[in-house]
């Protein structure tokens, strides 16, 4: 997609607009916010599309697993945060909130605890 991020010089506020690539420096870009048209063309971020193997390998280069404590929830918490962002899949809320449960200091058995809808889930699917 055509779309250019820019910021500001007046307001310093981010924006994102869209140009035809026929329009694209012909047309002067007009910040939304104020108004102003002294903005700035800022580099977007770019996808690199990967393969599961190549992912899961990343771990292993990372030493990911080398780093884990299973006696810090924090550390996993993060782990499994990061797990979750190079497999590229929304897994769900109720990852999400383990994943925020253990980040903030919960044990894997407080949570299995206050959550035994997961415990449940995972015996029925064995």
């Amino acid at each position: 997609m055509p779309n250019y991020d820019y910021q500001c010089l007046n307001c310093q506020k981010h924006t994102r607009l869209f140009f035809s690539y026929a329009d694209y420096g012909k047309v002067t870009p007009i910040c939304p916010h104020c108004q102003s048209d002294k903005l700035k063309r800022q580099i977007g971020r770019i996808r690199i599309g990967r393969s599961e193997e190549s992912r899961i390998d990343s771990f292993v280069e990372d030493n990911a697993l080398s780093n884990l404590d299973g006696d810090d929830p924090k550390a996993l918490g993060q782990f499994m945060k990061k797990m979750g962002r190079e497999l590229g899949e929304d897994i769900g809320d109720d990852f999400n909130e383990v994943v925020d449960r253990l980040e903030k200091g919960e044990t894997p058995e407080k949570i299995e605890k206050a959550m035994p809808e997961l415990r449940d889930n995972t015996s029925s699917e064995e």
